[in-house]
């Protein structure tokens, strides 16, 4: 993608940038950005992302790790596009299992279970394949992400949720760590409850055949942007199973075969 030269000038990606902070930081969401950079331009809403991530950097916040979307093949056809998205996840967003997260900080939420792995060695040199990929892994947990979009009723196009982060909100990390030679990820089964009702059920082969797979995807992409993965980074590698919204009071828990439980609650306060 870095190598793809966008057609949209540098005063419409500022707009849309704007856009989507103004957004986030009033807590009324926007129109889409399409109309400023298009419905499917990705050198063009990767450089709004990055607009907004170097304002967060600046602002104090700490990228922890990247987020995967799209990759389940239902929704790639849905937005029309032939490949996964990845976004930024900043310190901010993370949650411990059990914990409360306050249901306005993140807008529209969705709720989705992956697994996420946390890596023990950088990579940003050699083949980037599947072999250096399960190697550079310290352990896989349970996770949910909590998806939220900063585009009003989800109203999404794929450069609209690039653009926006690739629709991040926040995530929630189970306890129960292990090391691959202890879990195959692409063989485990997941079903997500909302208030002991069973919402979404799924396994790790939705994930692009593979969660490891889609580590691999998006490590070759973080490199050619410059920005290779790092040792210690939290990766969230894509849904398990289909994204539910969720309300204030809420109990979400997920349910990762070898990965054990991960649970969150959503405050009953909505309104920031």
């Amino acid at each position: 993608m870095s190598e793809t030269v966008s057609s949209v000038d540098l005063d419409a990606i500022s707009a849309a940038a704007d856009r989507l902070r103004v957004a986030a930081e009033t807590g009324v969401p926007s129109a889409p950005v399409r109309d400023l950079i298009g419905r499917d331009d990705l050198a063009a809403a990767y450089a709004v992302q990055q607009r907004l991530a170097a304002d967060r950097i600046a602002s104090g916040a700490r990228v922890v790790g990247r987020k995967i979307g799209l990759t389940s093949t239902a929704v790639q056809e849905q937005l029309g596009v032939d490949q996964p998205d990845f976004g930024i996840l900043f310190d901010d967003m993370a949650y411990a299992d059990g914990d409360t997260v306050p249901t306005a900080s993140v807008l529209q939420p969705r709720v989705e279970a992956e697994v996420a792995f946390v890596l023990k060695d950088d990579l940003a040199e050699g083949p980037l394949d599947l072999g250096q990929v399960r190697g550079a892994i310290d352990y896989a947990v349970a996770a949910l992400e909590i998806c939220g979009s900063r585009v009003a009723g989800w109203d999404i196009s794929f450069g609209d949720t690039v653009a926006d982060n690739a629709s991040a909100g926040a995530y929630v990390l189970g306890t129960e760590r292990r090391t691959l030679d202890e879990v195959e990820p692409r063989d485990v089964a997941m079903t997500m409850s909302i208030d002991d009702e069973v919402v979404s059920t799924g396994t790790g082969a939705a994930c692009l055949g593979d969660p490891l797979q889609a580590v691999v995807w998006l490590a070759q992409q973080a490199r050619e942007f410059g920005v290779p993965l790092q040792a210690g980074q939290v990766i969230l590698s894509g849904a398990l199973g289909p994204m539910r919204p969720v309300a204030a009071g809420n109990t979400v828990t997920a349910t990762i075969t070898g990965l054990g439980t991960v649970t969150t609650t959503f405050s009953k306060e909505s309104q920031r």
